[in-house]
């Protein structure tokens, strides 16, 4: 097979793109172009890396293709609301604010809605570890992906049967897990509280050794294969004819070709073109500390007190929190409390009162459906969107780029792209 650069030399002044956005989807989608032969500048307000992709677990959560907004959600969500220590928060300030997406979610959770939710998660989620490796092994990364397994715990004993049911539900949908308990489980994870009973261990399971770091060896490969990096803020992006002028704080800049992968900051971009999306910016917060991130072997998942957590190369990173709270509202010290207490509960040896942790909070760009806009500007096709992945950003960030591409160059594909397009809403 020819490589990259071979075919960026054959292929070369194709056209030009503009990549906005320098997360880990706009990472993909600006290397992606270029392996397409395209010359691509890339745009972002901050260093490459630095928004919601520097802050997740790492973990490759396929499993995950059950969308947020589902019968089940809806009927605990109030308890959650009110639970000091649940991992759903609403600032009462932004409560009016969020009431339109709050409808459009509930609304999502309905029979035909929820079905083709759960349909677009499953064929993004099993393409997703497929399209890393061939991205990552293009750049001579591969090793930045790590066959770790995965377990999801359960702390009550009697919760064993939703352990089974949820077992052969994911079995009926190509998912093989192990039912594990005892001296098996804490084989697998020896300092694990003894307080929880079962698990769910997913064998197949992936993570990434470090999410910032990737997004670097990225970067470090989109600028040795002649990528641009202009790092300014993108202030408005209008189509025109055959081409696109992206306006920035400083000057406009002309393109052949747009691909908006700006996350949360998306919405604004598309409304200044005539489109609204019921783009959200759901908070994540996370703790990192470096000196624990041997005390687990695998990513963790608490099936009650529904956080994660797992070794990175920076250390333990544990991660929760859905705080629908907008862009511009501060982080809240409370959050990152609930953290420390719900994974010290897990790992006992996280009560030790002389660990160093860092805190972080960022913004993930959420839909009401949980899936994520891949199209093309109705009247303008030489614009293209690829954000609102939300929880799986960097789980599907490969195969959003590769979905992308091909509907920039109208090439066929084997996933249905009705699920994914703007006009859905």
């Amino acid at each position: 097979m020819a490589s990259s650069e071979s075919i960026n030399k054959t292929n070369c002044n194709i056209g030009t793109v503009a990549v906005i956005g320098a997360g880990v989807v706009g990472l993909c989608c600006a290397l992606e172009a270029q392996r397409k032969g395209y010359r691509v500048v890339l745009f972002d307000r901050d260093e490459a890396g630095l928004g919601a992709s520097f802050g997740n677990a790492g973990y490759l959560a396929t499993e995950l293709i059950e969308p947020l907004s589902n019968p089940k959600t809806l009927r605990s969500a109030l308890a959650l609301w009110l639970n000091p220590k649940a991992p759903l928060f609403l600032p009462l300030q932004y409560f009016s604010r969020i009431a339109p997406w709050l409808l459009r979610f509930v609304g999502a959770s309905g029979p035909e809605a929820l079905r083709r939710s759960r349909t677009g998660l499953i064929q993004l989620n099993r393409e997703a570890i497929a399209a890393w490796q061939r991205c990552l092994e293009d750049i001579g990364a591969s090793e930045q992906i790590v066959k770790s397994g995965y377990l999801l715990v359960w702390e009550s004993a009697d919760k064993i049967d939703a352990a089974r049911q949820h077992q052969e539900w994911l079995r009926e949908n190509r998912i093989e897990t192990e039912l594990v308990q005892g001296e098996r489980l804490a084989e697998l994870e020896p300092e694990l509280a003894k307080t929880v009973n079962h698990a769910l261990f997913f064998p197949d399971a992936c993570r990434v050794r470090e999410p910032y770091l990737l997004c670097k060896r990225l970067f470090a490969a989109f600028i040795n294969r002649g990528g641009e990096f202009i790092q300014q803020r993108v202030t408005q992006v209008r189509p025109s004819g055959h081409r696109v002028t992206v306006s920035t704080e400083l000057q406009d800049y002309n393109y052949d070709n747009v691909m908006i992968c700006a996350g949360a900051w998306s919405k604004a971009l598309l409304s200044d073109m005539g489109i609204n999306v019921p783009l959200e910016a759901e908070r994540g917060y996370h703790l990192t500390i470096p000196a624990a991130g041997s005390m687990l072997r695998h990513p963790i998942g608490s099936a009650e007190r529904r956080f994660v957590m797992g070794p990175l190369d920076s250390g333990l990173r544990v991660v929760g929190m859905t705080e629908l709270g907008g862009l511009k509202l501060s982080p809240v010290k409370g959050r990152f409390d609930v953290l420390s207490y719900h994974s010290s509960q897990l790992l006992p040896g996280l009560k030790n009162q002389g660990l160093d942790v860092s805190e972080w909070m960022g913004h993930r760009p959420t839909l009401p459906d949980s899936l994520p806009v891949i199209d093309q500007h109705p009247q303008h096709p030489q614009v293209v969107f690829a954000f609102g992945n939300q929880h799986l950003g960097l789980t599907q960030a490969a195969v959003t780029a590769e979905l992308a591409l091909r509907l920039m160059q109208k090439e066929p594909g084997s996933i249905d792209m009705n699920a994914f397009k703007v006009s859905r809403f």
